[in-house]
């Protein structure tokens, strides 16, 4: 979250348009790269949250407050996030 998604893919473009409406100001990038960071090290995976619709300080409250989840909560709020983010492609798709 918070850094460009590399590559031509489908996917990489829509998680960019995904992320368009961020405030990444250089303060508000650097802390969502120390949030991403711990996130990886706690959980050994990337943090997903749908970012359409949240603000920048949504997200980074949102990644710090899923550091204190166990494995499976964390688990089941990663699924939840992703099917969010399926649903907001998929009806994209749909409207397009």
């Amino acid at each position: 979250m918070g850094e460009r998604a590399e590559g031509q893919s489908k996917e990489a473009d829509l998680s960019r348009g995904e992320q368009a409406s961020l405030n990444l100001d250089d303060d508000a990038a650097a802390r969502l790269k120390v949030a991403n960071r711990n996130y990886e090290q706690r959980f050994d995976r990337v943090f997903l949250i749908r970012a359409a619709g949240r603000s920048t300080e949504e997200i980074l409250a949102e990644c710090e407050r899923r550091l204190d989840n166990d494995e499976a909560t964390e688990l089941a709020e990663a699924a939840t996030q992703l099917r969010e983010i399926a649903v907001l492609r998929l009806n994209d798709l749909l409207t397009k």
